[in-house]
């Protein structure tokens, strides 16, 4: 699929949720997310992660490649009251200088990189013992729950989608931060169920790679007319309970 999340902006701004509060205090316990230090947020999207870092004092410069999703980040950090530092670049050639970040964070985008290249970018970027997060926050499909015929219905609509059926653990970064030489590596994960209206989780699902961010509008808006139907008619309580988990994986760059 040709992917551009810039074509979903105002949906990803509205309806995709950001990372929750628990996730920021499990990062605590490894002494990320102090006030002060250097955060740098790859693929940063709306700055859903980055923002949840500059709300708890840190210095935080989000990165990404598309102008259309940072316009949409500058906006939802003026409504939260943090300032951050945007730049336009890639994760594996991010233009920044050697050793200038403490933190480096990638939320919900790893898999879109070439993952060595910016595996090998990230431990240029941090300082000796810096840290690199690489989170998800991610959907659960179990048989018969609105994840599992939302896919269903994504699927139908775009054949080649191909992320349905996961399970929101992610184990393959853990041969690409070893290769790297990260050291220290640990991982946790949580699951928690998130509230969404018939109209956020519409909103959501238009925000995705499978739908807003490949599909054409008319596409997109037929999708849509069918979510809203299949929603009324077997998903009649409104919120949804969406289930959903929290995996990390926190490791060490090299010390000097």
């Amino acid at each position: 699929m040709d992917i551009d999340f810039g074509k979903t902006a105002n949906d990803y701004g509205a309806y995709r949720a950001g990372f929750p509060d628990a996730l920021y205090d499990r990062l605590a316990a490894f002494g990320i997310g102090r006030t002060g230090q250097r955060m740098l947020d790859l693929g940063t999207g709306t700055g859903t992660l980055g923002r949840g870092f500059a709300l708890r004092g840190c210095t935080v410069t989000g990165l990404d490649p598309s102008t259309s999703l940072i316009e949409e980040a500058k906006r939802l950090d003026g409504a939260a009251g943090v300032e951050t530092r945007y730049i336009i670049a890639s994760a594996e050639d991010t233009g920044e200088p050697a050793a200038s970040y403490d933190i480096v964070g990638a939320g919900q985008c790893w898999h879109w990189f070439d993952r060595p290249r910016a595996a090998a970018e990230t431990r240029r970027l941090l300082v000796p013992d810096g840290r690199l997060v690489i989170a998800h926050f991610d959907w659960i499909p179990l048989p018969g729950n609105v994840v599992d015929a939302t896919e269903k219905l994504i699927e139908a609509h775009n054949p080649a989608w191909p992320y349905g059926g996961l399970t929101g653990m992610h184990p393959a970064w853990l041969a690409d931060v070893a290769t790297a030489g990260f050291r220290d590596i640990e991982t946790f994960s949580f699951d928690l169920d998130v509230p969404y209206s018939h109209e956020a989780w519409r909103g959501r699902i238009r925000a995705s790679a499978g739908i807003g961010a490949s599909l054409t509008p008319d596409a997109v808006a037929r999708f849509d007319a069918d979510h809203a139907t299949m929603l009324a008619k077997r998903f009649a309580t409104d919120p949804l309970a969406v289930p959903h988990r929290i995996f990390a994986v926190v490791c060490r760059a090299p010390a000097a």
